[in-house]
């Protein structure tokens, strides 16, 4: 009777690793593609400085700054404050900043986020000229870039406020959009002013 009894435990035991087994086998697999959280950066680079060029070898733009990150499923880069030289279509400088930055594959797009920031000096053909806006969309190669929010630009002798705005760096003209609002100083005013 004992024999009997270890062997019903046996074939039970038996009975049951195999029930586990085939329930193991047969359970509920969960995706092996599935991705939670942020994507993954290819690089990452500090205290860097990046050069954009054309096809026929000239700089487009240079983006410098504490941090690079660039993605890996589709190339495009994202950059904490920067500071960002663009060239116009005379090769004049436009340097400024942004509280950040993302940069497509091609380097066709840089759209520069939050508040933005842009100078240009004074050269022998131009006045110096600086804007101020959010959110502004460069196409570097172009020359060309936009934006929809409030957009200020500063010369000398005037003040223009607006929303939105589009420049042409090729033509050097900068164009408001909507709710325009100017200060203008008289050319006499200045030179009254420093007697």
């Amino acid at each position: 009777m004992e024999r009997r009894y270890w062997l019903i435990v046996i074939v039970l035991a038996l009975f049951a690793a195999g029930t586990e087994l085939l329930l193991w086998i047969n359970r509920e697999r969960p995706n092996e593609q599935t991705f939670a959280g942020p994507p993954r950066s290819d690089y990452t680079l500090t205290d860097f400085t990046m050069d954009a060029l054309n096809t026929a070898g000239k700089r487009t733009f240079q983006v410098s700054g504490p941090h690079l990150a660039r993605r890996g499923d589709d190339g495009s880069i994202f950059v904490t404050t920067p500071d960002y030289v663009l060239v116009d279509g005379n090769d004049h400088p436009w340097q400024g900043k942004s509280d950040a930055a993302w940069v497509n594959r091609d380097g066709t797009v840089l759209k520069l986020q939050g508040h933005v920031e842009m100078h240009r000096e004074e050269t022998g053909d131009a006045k110096p000229v600086d804007v101020v806006a959010s959110d502004l969309t460069t196409w570097p190669r172009t020359k060309k870039m936009e934006t929809a929010a409030p957009a200020t630009i500063t010369q000398p002798g005037s003040i223009l406020r607006g929303t939105g705005m589009r420049g042409d760096l090729n033509s050097k003209v900068l164009e408001l959009l909507a709710d325009v609002h100017a200060i203008l100083q008289p050319k006499n005013a200045s030179r009254a002013a420093s007697k």
